[in-house]
């Protein structure tokens, strides 16, 4: 009997779900997409209401063969891809690239955690392939390929080959640039605040900060009976203004308001929250998060009697819904490890803010709450175990009792006349002066007339709740209204101790840069793409140079900031935030079958197709243009250093080209400055040219480092450096007449491998070299030669045995007259030429130009 086929994506999931569905089932992975649009034309017949023109893709016909084989031998086809609008269609298309034989039975089978129950469930409760849901993703993937594959083009003529565009992406790099404009535009504001140290009042103690553990700080709010904004104390002269007015003053309670504050659990995570959390407190980017969450979601082998099983569900989601069965499971879970005060009476119900949120799946948590974390740590793998910790934990604590803190705000009243034991030692006018203001109270004392207020705030946590289990990271520049600031037992009327009085000077600070999280929660605010794009349209405009992280901070490039601004100039509506969320709402529709994809893509393209033709016409050309920077050149330190845009990218450039042909890469600081990468900066060594003066500069060739005059191209001077990294000793003059050229005179050099030799100063124009200067007289008879031994030769000591010559390669670049001359300088020395070879053998093996 034939096995009824399943076809997934992963060849994972696959094992996972074989392994469930036992006999009878074979399932096999697609390895993903099994077709696309071509890449090498639009693929999409405008004319024919937007026909794609799909081809398999490449590499994935032998997996196309395999599964028409599988099917003709198959009872029936189940297409268990992912359950959303991408394994729709990938669904889909396997029907198509396969062609399913008529009469065989085939349906399409979703389930969002890959477990025994979910994956038996699933196929008992097949359905058809959904038509909209597949529209839905054809129309993203023709939009998209509609704007990058007319778009993209535009840009690689006007400013560098190799860019992209897109309505998600560009809009993207849109939100980093004008973040960082506005970080750039930002004017600092000066603000002061008043902070004083108090105390409850101490006989006879000590009032230094230091030593009372009592201590507690109050903040100035209110001056004359007026409220103090942000603003309110702008400079040093009023903030010393009021420090001077409360010299002497005392300081009372006045009034203490006490309340019981419930703070919420946050609710379960979708994959824009995941990503954002991991982002955080584990370090992850959004697509490492993926990754390892996809790992999660296929299935793990943990061992014992469950061997492979999914740990979460599906993490494509932006659902807070979870199925009635996990709940009670992890209620169940939470009352047995916490107990019935964190247990709430009713689990609670989440809804979503973000815009075109689709909540048809669950949200992202553990297939099992009974699968905790320490039973895992064994047998995952650090990243996975760290995601799923925290994956674990999150759910748990969204379905547990909220966090009750005791609230307490103190206004403490600050003026003169108040009857303190400290004023009792005072003068007696003093006191009779300041006793006039004051209202007695058995050992109790309150000002009748304040004209400043100070408040304390205080919060003490009562019951934990869900923070036995897991608390929500937060924003760079988020402040925890609920973290716990405990103050002394207090009493209205109460005399307090001033401990010290501060006046701090303060600068308002502009947003943040993006963080990928915080990029995250930008876009899903705005409805701009969906769960299966954050993560690869944060990929891709790093990859495309757009932004660069800089300690896990988005800072646009040049780039980015040129074809951000090229694109709001000249095509408004696809870098518009609005725009591109109506359009992902239009798809939306699609997949609904509200709308039919057609007319959708005809709106759009009439309008797009206009600006396009437009902006060929009127789109500045940038490939011409410099962009200068505050560097000046390392290797002239005359000019300035301007990016310039070539095939690979941005790059640094000297504007005293061609006079100096300095270039090099570079990158921006967390401050978004531009910083030469050290591998381009050239590295001044102490070497001072022998020919111009100036300092020399180490370079790297394939033969290794070397030294080059940092005056070049003025100066072409180039040194070689020694094993032991200092430059090979200048050539010494000899004064003995080239016999070549008759024009140059032979200088001693050291070889590659320090042999000395001699060679004419007149190369490359004249090649002529010799290991020894007696050979010369072999050349020439009648040469101008020492009789001294060569410059360098050691005198023989006296007795000494002859040394056996060195054996060494035969020069180069002497080629036929180095033949020629060694039998002319045979015949006219009268030796054999067989000696005469021996001895030009022992020739150094090539010389350099760098010596």
């Amino acid at each position: 009997m034939a096995d009824k086929l399943v076809i997934v994506e992963s060849p994972a999931k696959a094992k996972t779900i074989q392994k469930y569905l036992g006999r009878g089932f074979r399932v096999e992975a697609s390895m993903g997409h099994v077709r696309d649009l071509p890449k090498s034309d639009l693929g999409v017949d405008v004319e024919r209401d937007f026909a794609p023109v799909y081809e398999v893709a490449k590499g994935k016909e032998k997996v196309v063969a395999a599964l028409k084989k599988s099917i003709r031998q198959a009872e029936a086809v189940y297409l268990a891809t992912d359950p959303d609008r991408e394994g729709e269609a990938i669904a889909w298309h396997i029907t198509q690239a396969v062609g399913i034989p008529r009469g065989m039975p085939i349906y399409r089978v979703e389930f969002s955690e890959i477990t025994r129950n979910a994956v038996q469930q699933a196929i008992s409760h097949p359905r058809q392939i959904d038509s909209n849901l597949v529209d839905a993703q054809q129309a993203r993937r023709v939009l998209d390929r509609l704007v990058g594959y007319k778009l993209s083009p535009l840009l690689w003529d006007k400013v560098m080959r190799g860019l992209s565009a897109g309505r998600v992406q560009s809009v993207a790099v849109r939100l980093v640039v004008e973040r960082e404009i506005e970080i750039e535009a930002f004017v600092p504001q000066e603000y002061w605040t008043i902070e004083a140290d108090l105390a409850k009042q101490a006989a006879g103690g000590s009032t230094q900060a230091a030593a009372r553990k009592d201590m507690f700080r109050a903040v100035l709010i209110e001056r004359g009976g007026k409220k103090l904004d942000k603003f309110a104390i702008g400079a040093a002269e009023a903030a010393e203004a009021i420090v001077s007015d409360l010299d002497g003053a005392a300081y009372v309670v006045r009034k203490i308001t006490r309340k019981d504050k419930r703070r919420s659990p946050a609710p379960p995570f979708t994959t824009s929250t995941l990503q954002q959390e991991a982002g955080r407190k584990l370090g992850f980017s959004a697509k490492r998060t993926m990754i390892v969450a996809q790992q999660l979601y296929e299935g793990i082998d943990i061992g014992g009697d469950e061997g492979t099983v999914g740990l979460i569900t599906y993490m494509r989601t932006d659902s807070f819904n979870i199925a009635r069965e996990a709940q009670e499971e992890a209620r169940g879970v939470i009352l047995e490890r916490y107990g019935q005060p964190y247990l709430p009476a009713k689990p609670p119900v989440y809804r979503t803010k973000a815009k075109g949120a689709q909540e048809a799946h669950e949200a992202i948590r553990p297939t099992s709450s009974r699968r905790t974390p320490e039973a895992l740590r064994e047998v995952l793998p650090r990243e996975q175990f760290r995601l799923y910790e925290l994956i674990w934990k999150r759910f748990i604590a969204s379905q547990m009792e909220a966090a009750l803190f005791d609230s307490t705000a103190v206004d403490i009243g600050a003026g003169r006349g108040i009857d303190t034991p400290a004023r009792r030692q005072g003068d007696k006018e003093t006191r009779k002066e300041s006793n006039e203001n004051v209202s007695r109270s058995p050992g109790l004392l309150v000002l009748e007339t304040d004209p400043y207020t100070f408040r304390a705030n205080g919060s003490v946590l009562k019951f934990p709740g869900f923070l036995a289990v897991y608390n929500v990271s937060l924003d760079e520049g988020e402040e925890d209204e609920d973290s716990e600031r405990r103050l002394p037992p207090l009493a209205e009327r109460e005399p307090l101790d001033l401990l010290q009085l501060l006046p701090l000077q303060h600068f308002t600070e502009p947003q943040p840069r993006y963080t990928e999280a915080s990029l995250v929660k930008e876009l899903e605010r705005l409805g701009i793409g969906r769960p299966s794009t954050y993560a690869p349209t944060i990929s891709t405009i790093v990859d495309r140079k757009y932004v660069e992280l800089a300690e896990k901070k988005l800072i646009p490039t040049t780039l980015g900031r040129v074809v951000t601004e090229l694109l709001v100039a000249h095509f408004p509506s696809i870098v518009d935030y609005g725009f591109t969320s109506s359009m992902e709402q239009q798809l939306d529709d699609i997949a609904e079958g509200q709308k039919r994809w057609g007319p959708v893509l005809r709106d759009f393209y009439g309008p797009f197709e206009r600006t396009l033709a437009a902006a060929k016409e009127t789109m500045r050309n940038v490939k011409r243009e410099d962009v200068a920077t505050e560097l000046t050149c390392p290797k002239c330190q005359q000019g300035g250093l301007v990016i310039k845009f070539g095939r690979n990218g941005e790059f640094l450039a000297c504007n005293r080209y061609p006079e100096c042909d300095f270039t090099g890469d570079f990158h921006r600081n967390e401050d978004g400055l531009v910083v030469i990468n050290p591998a381009s900066a050239p590295e001044l060594s102490d070497v001072m040219c022998n020919l111009c003066g100036r300092p020399m500069v180490i370079k790297k060739s394939r033969f290794g480092p070397f030294l080059g005059c940092s005056g070049y191209p003025e100066c072409s001077n180039t040194r070689r450096l020694g094993k032991d990294g200092k430059p090979v000793p200048l050539p010494e003059p000899t004064g003995v007449a080239c016999p070549k050229c008759q024009q140059g005179e032979l200088m001693r050099r050291r070889g590659k491998f320090g042999r000395p030799f001699f060679g004419c100063n007149r190369y490359p124009k004249c090649d002529y070299l010799v290991n020894d200067l007696a050979e010369v007289a072999s050349y020439v008879p009648g040469a101008n030669v020492p009789s001294t031994p060569a410059v360098g030769a050691a005198p023989k000591a006296a007795g000494a045995k002859p040394a056996r010559p060195a054996a060494a390669k035969p020069a180069a670049r002497t080629g036929k007259a180095k033949g020629a001359t060694t039998k002319a300088a045979a015949s006219r020395s009268g030796t054999k030429a067989s000696s005469t070879k021996k001895a030009s053998s022992a020739r150094p093996a090539a010389r350099r130009k760098a010596s």
